[in-house]
């Protein structure tokens, strides 16, 4: 069997990538566990990092959203897509038809390839919990209506509808599932109006000053990158009766302020490593961050099997076990 990993050479998808050449099987649309045979990685661009050495790897580097790119990264063996690129909250919202095209527009694209397919496959999608909004309740509930604020969000949304009708018509077996805040993402800031998690943490731990641009008491509902890889492979192995009609699925995550993220930080790198934070209000990224609710109640995501991480300090812990050699600058 085939599978499709779009953004594959992103921090999360090169993640994805390790998890299915280390488990080495999947559950296609039958339901049926084979054999991975290929895993082509699909990206606007090469990786920042080498990606594995591994006979059963491909890779396309382009966008997949030109006319008839994306049934030029299918085959009739492929049964399962990871489709996780995507253009950010931030730039989603400054550049809107790029995130139209990307992220909506594109979804659609891939989806009608897959439609093609002689086999439906499994669908994977990675949406986010930026396409709640509005008039919210104290605590999102998994009967909450989406009401984006955000272009992102809307884009999100609209997606999620496209994977649950092309699911209803057989085309695809879906899962779209509603990310949080995911931390700590190496590398650099990116134009995720949500950077500025990981930023707080990941440059303090590796000697560097920085800009927080939002309030200590600004909450954000995370998750790992271990836990989300975790969801993203368990989306893939359940089978449809597990989903039912409906094909979107709040994750579980940690709602946790700015300022509790900093108490974890001092207790896993010390009092100088938390000191290297300073607040700077940055009015276009509170605009898009207040919106966005902190605290949920995943009661169907926790029933099929889905887990977060346990503590903050967890969090923090696994960052630099994985992406920093276990090192900590002083």
């Amino acid at each position: 069997m085939r599978v499709l990993i779009t953004g594959g050479a992103g921090f999360l998808g090169r993640r994805v990538l390790s998890a299915l050449l280390a488990q080495g099987k999947l559950m296609d649309s039958d339901n049926n566990e084979r054999e991975i045979s290929r895993i082509c990685v699909a990206d606007v661009a090469g990786p920042p990092q080498a990606l594995p050495d591994d006979p059963r790897l491909e890779t396309v580097y382009g966008d997949f959203s030109e006319p008839g790119a994306a049934r030029r990264l299918l085959r009739d063996d492929t049964g399962v897509v990871f489709h996780l690129a995507a253009i950010v909250s931030g730039q989603a919202e400054q550049e809107f038809d790029l995130g139209m095209r990307i992220n909506l527009d594109g979804t659609r694209g891939l989806l009608d390839a897959c439609r093609e397919l002689s086999q439906p496959p499994r669908f994977v999608f990675s949406s986010s919990v930026a396409v709640y909004g509005g008039d919210m309740p104290p605590v999102i509930q998994d009967t909450t209506p989406p009401v984006p604020q955000t272009s992102y969000g809307a884009q999100k949304a609209g997606s999620e509808l496209l994977v649950s009708d092309y699911s209803r018509k057989g085309f695809v077996d879906g899962r779209s599932l509603r990310l949080p805040t995911i931390i700590v993402r190496p590398g650099k800031p990116n134009a995720a109006a949500s950077s500025f998690a990981s930023s707080v943490l990941r440059e303090p731990l590796q000697g560097e000053d920085v800009v927080c641009p939002v309030a200590a008491e600004t909450g954000v509902w995370a998750l790992s990158p271990r836990r989300v890889v975790d969801c993203f492979v368990r989306a893939a192995r359940l089978p449809a009766s597990a989903w039912g009609k409906n094909r979107t699925l709040m994750l579980p995550g940690l709602t946790v302020t700015v300022a509790e993220m900093l108490e974890a930080l001092r207790a896993v790198g010390g009092d100088a490593v938390a000191a290297r934070v300073r607040f700077e209000p940055d009015p276009f990224i509170e605009q898009i961050v207040y919106g966005w609710p902190t605290r949920f109640d995943p009661r169907r995501a926790l029933d099929m099997g889905f887990a977060a991480d346990n503590s903050m300090t967890e969090i923090i812990e696994a960052f630099v076990e994985d992406d920093l050699g276990g090192l900590i600058a002083s």
